[in-house]
């Protein structure tokens, strides 16, 4: 028998919890809840869940603490940040804390689900390859999650990870868009803001780079995308 995914979704807005829970037992999941954001993170820290949804605003702590306290205790965690305005620091601060992803208020139903199943589909993803080498100086360890870089110990997300993993397959510059379907499992990117991508790319070049701000390994190409040099 397939066992159902368990979500853990902190909100602190009653309507909006019994509305966001009926939604996902409707789509086949197990959810448990909490409304307070020191009693979320309490029990996303005491378990592995499938995916954990954060409002950002909460009583005690707010969903960037808690974002913040997961991907301290766990890399591979799936978590997707609910945020009251679609501004460019809230993404920024959710992403930048390690995030999979975000949705702003109000959201389409249907795209939530969409959002959830797609990472989960992709936290499942098996990783062939064990080490990536980018150059003498930084490797990649895809199982493990860390890696060396500039004689600096390197702990990576799953996400990033794939992404490095995905552009090291590639030979050519690899656009927003085509990771948004290869690595985040988006069926359709049609209107989906692609700045969750250039997010991820910046953390990783404060990562694989000796200097982010003059990028060699992760190199952007204008008009079409990001490409890894390796060597």
């Amino acid at each position: 028998m397939t066992t159902k995914p368990t979500l853990l979704i902190v909100e602190d807005e009653p309507s909006i919890l019994r509305g966001l829970t009926d939604l996902f037992v409707f789509h086949g999941f197990n959810v448990e809840s909490e409304t307070d954001g020191q009693q979320g993170l309490d029990r996303a820290l005491a378990a592995q869940f499938s995916c954990v949804i954060l409002d950002v605003m909460l009583p005690s702590i707010d969903g960037f603490q808690i974002c913040n306290a997961i991907r301290q205790h766990s890399q591979t965690q799936p978590i997707l940040m609910l945020t009251a305005k679609n501004t460019e620091q809230d993404i920024i601060n959710g992403l930048t804390l390690g995030a999979d992803d975000y949705l702003a208020k109000p959201f389409s139903t249907s795209e939530l689900v969409l959002r959830v199943s797609a990472l989960i589909r992709r936290s499942g993803l098996a990783l062939t390859e064990t080490k990536l080498t980018i150059n003498s100086h930084v490797n990649v360890c895809t199982q493990k999650l860390t890696g060396m870089s500039y004689a600096q110990n390197v702990k990576y997300t799953r996400r990033e990870v794939a992404i490095l993993s995905y552009l090291h397959l590639k030979t050519a510059p690899v656009s927003r868009e085509e990771l948004l379907k290869e690595v985040w499992d988006y069926k359709s990117t049609e209107h989906l803001d692609t700045r969750t991508v250039d997010i991820h790319i910046a953390k990783l070049r404060k990562k694989i780079e000796s200097d982010p701000k003059s990028p060699q390994h992760l190199v952007t190409f204008r008009g079409e995308g990001y490409q890894l040099l390796t060597g």
